[in-house]
């Protein structure tokens, strides 16, 4: 029998009021790894109500303080780097080396933000008036709500805790059902480094019930989600029902494209990198690859050879290129995008098919999977697929290049690989998504920039960088006047000499 894992509710590790669990299987064994509670709006309830009671005296330690228990988290998570990522490979399947990265995104954010917290600076401006003080400053928001997804299981919700708590936010945490267990031992290593209760809560189950939840209970302040656009879309439906505020990271449709002068070898590393690490399941992932036609047939011929190379396996041996996809349900997604890119005249240049040889039987494996002779206005060009599935489309110009990449209705991630300087800076100029590399792939984000998308991959907040921290706090304008006498803005200005 595998491990029991609970919420974290003012401090302490606790059942779902109702009793209720549900497990979760390794996805590429079918072992089980555990099982965890499942649990309802009233341990919702119970996680907000101890988060609104932690607030006051949160907000009142010295942002430095804070900083200080951010550190401690950030010593820990060096600390426990390699079983983090071993149990974060056996929950949801990627490869150990990519686990580990995602282990260390969660470090880099922990430190950055740490060090905010003797930052967290507003602005001074100079007064209209005279023997006036202008500045601002930053306000945590109350309880705040973060939803995260089970793709990037410790990096996605360090981005949300660690700024929200820096900020002087308490928190109430629901991660993704397929990974609560990383959510857990995160969880564990902020009671360890002193974090007081209260301020971090835990709350596991499903999004349709506790995800829910959250986002109605009228004592959270903020919602901030990352996931689906489908389901995004509720949520921020919602949260303006309520006139509260929601960060919200969503799909992407991303392309690298190809130039003629592109050094093709560098081109088709980071294509594979793109577009089957974590099996494909990333926002940032490169399902398009554009290539002009003059290095078409080149690319694709070595990119089959590539490709078809990559070894399926357990995300613990270290022979595997690619993991399995997270559950039967994605693996079903994938299939059925495959057969609907068949059906609309595209042509398979490598995979196509669910695994099932040996013991890749026993997991949720789809090969890699390649598509040629794509339109732009095909689905498996315009829809999300989350999955080991890109295309590669032909056009003849650099303009036509851009066209096809800004013609969907997502804005996350793009690339561009040519020589040419002109070409890249009239990429970056003309290609409309909130993340842009230059002869790299789609994905790599560096913590200390902001992330996020345009169009339908966002609400125009970004994670990571300075930027969090205008998600996660209110601005306050703070006039002083030491003038002994009223001094009316705008009006009294008027009358001012010009020597002062």
């Amino acid at each position: 029998m595998g491990a029991q894992f609970k919420n974290y509710i003012n401090g302490e590790w606790v059942d779902a009021r109702s009793g209720a669990t549900y497990e979760r299987r390794n996805p590429a064994t079918g072992e089980l790894i555990g099982t965890y509670a499942q649990s309802g709006p009233e341990d919702v309830d119970a996680a907000v109500q101890a988060a609104k009671a932690a607030f006051d005296r949160w907000r009142k330690t010295p942002a430095p303080k804070r900083g200080e228990i951010l550190f401690r988290v950030g010593q820990l998570l060096v600390e426990r780097k390699e079983q983090l990522a071993r149990e974060m490979t056996e929950e949801m399947g990627k490869v150990l080396a990519e686990a580990r990265g995602d282990v260390q995104e969660a470090i880099d954010m922990t430190f950055y933000m740490a060090g905010e917290g003797r930052r967290l600076w507003g602005q001074t401006t100079p007064s209209e008036l005279p023997h006036k003080w202008n500045m601002t400053v930053r306000k945590p928001l109350g309880v705040v709500g973060l939803i995260t997804p089970w793709n990037f299981p410790i990096a996605i919700p360090s981005w949300k805790i660690m700024p929200a708590l820096i900020c002087g936010n308490t928190v109430v945490f629901k991660p993704a059902s397929y990974t609560a267990r990383s959510a857990v031992r995160l969880v564990e290593l902020f009671e360890e480094a002193g974090l007081p209760p209260g301020v971090l809560n835990l709350v596991l189950g499903s999004g349709e019930t506790v995800g829910n939840a959250i986002v109605n209970h009228p004592d959270v302040a903020l919602i901030s989600f990352t996931g689906s656009n489908e389901i995004g879309q509720q949520v921020a439906v919602a949260c303006a029902q309520q006139g509260k505020r929601v960060s919200l990271e969503m799909g992407g449709k991303n392309a690298i494209i190809v130039m003629d002068d592109a050094d093709l070898k560098l081109a088709l590393d980071g294509i594979v990198w793109s577009a089957f690490g974590t099996s494909g399941q990333r926002c940032t992932a490169a399902s398009r690859i554009i290539v002009h036609e003059g290095v078409f047939r080149e690319l694709a011929d070595q990119l089959e050879v590539r490709v078809s190379a990559l070894r399926l396996g357990n995300g613990l041996d270290p022979q595997t290129d690619v993991g399995p996809v997270v559950s039967a349900s994605q693996l079903e997604r994938v299939h059925r995008y495959v057969e609907i890119g068949q059906q609309e005249g595209a042509e398979i240049l490598c995979g196509g098919g669910i695994a099932r040889d040996g013991e890749l039987a026993r997991g949720h494996f789809h090969q890699p999977t390649v598509f040629i002779n794509v339109r732009p206005d095909m689905r498996i060009a315009q829809e999300e697929i989350f999955g080991p599935v890109t295309a590669l489309i032909t056009v003849r110009s650099l303009e036509e290049a851009i066209q096809v990449c800004n013609g969907v209705r997502y804005g996350l991630s793009a690339s561009i690989y040519t020589r040419d300087i002109t070409k890249a800076f009239r990429a970056i100029e003309d290609v409309y998504t909130g993340v842009f590399y230059v002869n790299a792939g789609t994905i790599g984000a560096e913590i200390h920039l902001p992330f996020g998308g345009t169009k339908g991959t966002g609400n125009g907040h970004r994670e990571a960088g300075q930027a969090a921290l205008d998600v996660f706090s209110e601005w306050q304008a703070v006039y002083i006047d030491y003038s002994g006498r009223l001094q009316r803005a705008q009006i009294d200005v008027e009358s001012l000499p010009v020597d002062g």
